[in-house]
């Protein structure tokens, strides 16, 4: 199983301002066809509730899986219906979905769930695509204390402003 993490950050090191920032109002294009592209190649999206909601609806071609505790976390489960619910730790969701066919899955945030999946340490790679864009302060890709080396795999021009680092972790 490949599991991944993919975020947009900002230049000062931000994936948002605050929890129910969505990130498509500051992500380029070229992060935004890569982030689809990518998932898609996956087959499955894992990711918290608030990720969720500034999300708005599933994404298609996707298994779509939510960190929530119960349907009636989300103010509308009706817009909803399509994602699975699980707060299942990572190696057992990882397991599970190994067994019902999947060899890869993308982790597409917020925090608590990048930070969640890298502590379990069933991360392979982490695709970090950097914005022009400055916060100041605002929401960090881990909040807990993280140890771990990252191999740099590969840098890629999104578009003219942005770029794609390709780390693989290491121990």
């Amino acid at each position: 199983m490949t599991t991944f993490i993919i975020a947009a950050l900002t230049a000062d090191g931000f994936i948002a301002k605050n929890p129910g920032q969505s990130t498509l109002t500051w992500r380029s294009p070229g992060d935004r066809q890569f982030f689809i592209a990518k998932t898609k190649e996956a087959r499955v999206a894992v990711m918290g509730i608030n990720t969720a909601k500034t999300s708005k609806r599933p994404m298609p071609d996707r298994l779509n899986i939510i960190y929530a505790n119960s349907k009636e976390e989300l103010p509308h489960w009706n817009e909803f219906s399509d994602w699975e619910i699980t707060q299942k730790d990572p190696s057992a969701l990882l397991q599970e979905l190994s067994e019902r066919g999947y060899d890869q899955v993308a982790i597409c945030g917020g925090s608590t769930i990048y930070t969640m999946f890298m502590q379990a340490g069933v991360v392979d790679t982490l695709y970090l695509t950097v914005e022009p864009v400055l916060f100041g302060r605002g929401m960090t890709l881990f909040n807990k204390e993280i140890d771990k080396k990252l191999v740099l795999r590969s840098v890629q021009k999104l578009g003219e402003q942005t770029i794609l680092l390709e780390y693989g972790v290491g121990n």
